[in-house]
């Protein structure tokens, strides 16, 4: 793109959930931490950094986060791809089937919004666009070719001159980045329920590896870890356990998350879904430095993870991982 930045306006479907909502958010987050919740349904994502990371361009990058967050939540996002929020957010609303609406400079936003209803503008208002519908400018493009000093005489001052540059593809706000969230979850259903030991591992690991990924690309660390099964008669127990040390590390999480398992202390029970969360979620920065172990298999995993890391940004999802984890799609 032409513009000194990369933005996404990111809609989830009307019919989203709260819950729901804070699982793409959590997606969001592993793509770029340049990220601004816009609740109940939308956000606003600062990409350009991470286009390098990942290797691809941005309308690739972004069909990637529609597919992960479908397979993974369920839930079907539109995106906007622009370098203005106003554009990127009339572009995210109109996406089509494809999902992703990419401008990628000023012709294609120019030739995008000109045709489009005065109303379909991000931010205007209905009695705004019935105003300008009153004097005859019914499209966007009518709105951006109009002089400015009339526009203001219209709709007033400050309002003419913002909404006449959003017409002209013009917008300076940036994204504004908020705190890091403090806790983050993962859930794995199955598909019956079931009772087989190595299969609850297998799926718990994954949750383990999905969980770690996430904190790791966003320079956090997990103070602790809660599990929560619900059992096949629908009732729910939930266990929580203080990591030892503050970690990211898919094998700290692992152990901890199998250690929470093994004190619910299940016999033959019946499972029918797992949910792993991360809590207490600080800037890495403020925990303590590597220790060097004398596991030299778990010194390996760990010169192993950055590079596991890499290859899972770069070509998707579980490219790369525990072959345990594997299991329970056996």
């Amino acid at each position: 793109m032409t513009g000194t930045s990369v933005i996404w306006h990111v809609r989830c479907r009307p019919d989203t959930s709260p819950e729901d909502y804070r699982h793409v958010l959590d997606l969001l987050a592993g793509f770029t931490p340049q990220l601004q919740p816009l609740p109940p349904l939308a956000a606003l994502a600062q990409v350009k950094g991470s286009l390098r990371l990942f290797g691809v361009g941005a309308s690739e990058l972004a069909a990637r986060f529609r597919v992960r967050a479908l397979v993974q939540t369920g839930i079907d996002t539109h995106i906007g791809v622009a370098d203005t929020w106003a554009t990127a957010a009339t572009a995210s609303a109109r996406a089509g089937r494809s999902g992703v609406l990419h401008l990628p400079d000023h012709r294609a936003v120019e030739h995008f919004l000109a045709p489009l209803p005065v109303h379909a503008l991000h931010g205007i208002g209905p009695a705004q666009a019935a105003q300008l519908q009153r004097y005859g400018l019914h499209t966007i493009g009518a709105l951006a070719a109009m002089d400015e000093t009339v526009v203001c005489r219209i709709l007033g001052g400050k309002a003419g001159r913002t909404l006449r540059a959003r017409a002209r593809g013009i917008d300076p706000r940036a994204v504004a980045v908020q705190k890091m969230p403090e806790s983050t979850s993962e859930s794995f259903g199955f598909d019956r329920d079931v009772y087989d030991p190595v299969l609850v591992r297998a799926a718990l690991l994954d949750l383990a590896v999905i969980l770690g990924d996430r904190i790791r690309s966003r320079g956090q660390t997990a103070r602790g870890l809660t599990l929560t099964v619900r059992l096949a008669d629908g009732a729910t127990t939930e266990r929580t356990r203080r990591l030892p040390q503050p970690s990211a590390r898919t094998e700290d999480l692992r152990t901890g998350t199998l250690r929470l398992l093994d004190a619910m202390a299940f016999q033959r029970a019946r499972i029918r879904r797992l949910t792993l969360t991360a809590e207490d979620l600080r800037p890495a920065e403020e925990g303590p430095g590597t220790q060097l172990s004398l596991d030299h298999a778990q010194e390996a995993r760990l010169r192993l993870e950055p590079m596991i890391d890499k290859l899972n940004a770069r070509y998707g999802h579980r490219v790369a991982g525990p072959a345990a984890a594997c299991r329970k799609a056996s």
